[in-house]
């Protein structure tokens, strides 16, 4: 099944670029995902599983630095096109 999961990524504190950009690159690692950005979320389309396991191990990573915080929203279709 094909999902669309939007994430913002919020780390509570002054040097709030840096884990950022380091979450969105860690996305960008998984070849079968189809990652875009934009100045308020970003986007993630692929396989259920695929996208799910991608975002889970790229927020405990980001959970290493503390008070971070994610909003996400996950639809049950392709919306990349």
């Amino acid at each position: 099944m094909k999902i669309s999961a939007e994430v913002s990524y919020y780390p509570l504190n002054e040097e709030y670029k840096v884990p950022i950009k380091a979450f969105i690159k860690a996305l960008n690692n998984y070849g079968n995902l189809e990652v875009r950005t934009n100045t308020m979320a970003t986007q993630v389309f692929g396989e259920y599983n695929e996208v799910m396991n991608a975002i889970r191990d790229c927020m405990k990573d980001a959970f290493e630095l503390p008070h971070s915080v994610f909003v996400m929203k996950i639809i049950n279709a392709d919306l990349s096109k």
